[in-house]
């Protein structure tokens, strides 16, 4: 194997999980400009191919930051203003105490897991 093939495996996963009426973007790690500029590129392309909800499993985050915070929130305005829906689910203490206390959570209620997204979601549509 050369070193060009031992690098491909490390590389990044895709975050996206693909449907026709809904794609389920799953970030991992640590949600910061880097990871969030990625995430708002994910968004553009979904809403450019006409997805209609968006959701994004946050359940391997460990960690956002403002920036992180500020991705989510224009990937959110992306996905509106195209007529889109867009959710979360599956965010850990940190991330909720972070959206309490910017009071993002009143722009964004996260559902506790993707069950329960599919349950109060995908069941109505």
């Amino acid at each position: 194997m050369s070193k060009l093939e031992g690098k491909k495996n490390h590389q990044e996963k895709p975050m996206l999980k693909m449907n026709d009426v809904l794609q389920v973007i799953e970030p991992e790690g640590i949600l910061d400009g880097i990871k969030g500029n990625k995430l708002r590129r994910d968004v553009s392309d979904i809403v450019d191919k006409g997805v209609a909800i968006v959701l994004v499993d946050l359940q391997k985050v460990s960690f956002m930051d403002s920036s992180g915070l500020g991705s989510i929130l224009l990937a959110c305005k992306t996905v509106r203003s195209a007529g889109g829906k867009f959710y979360i689910c599956s965010i850990n203490d940190q991330i909720r105490i972070l959206f309490e206390l910017t009071k993002m959570d009143r722009v964004l209620t996260p559902f506790a897991n993707r069950e329960e997204f599919n349950k109060a979601i995908l069941e109505t549509e």
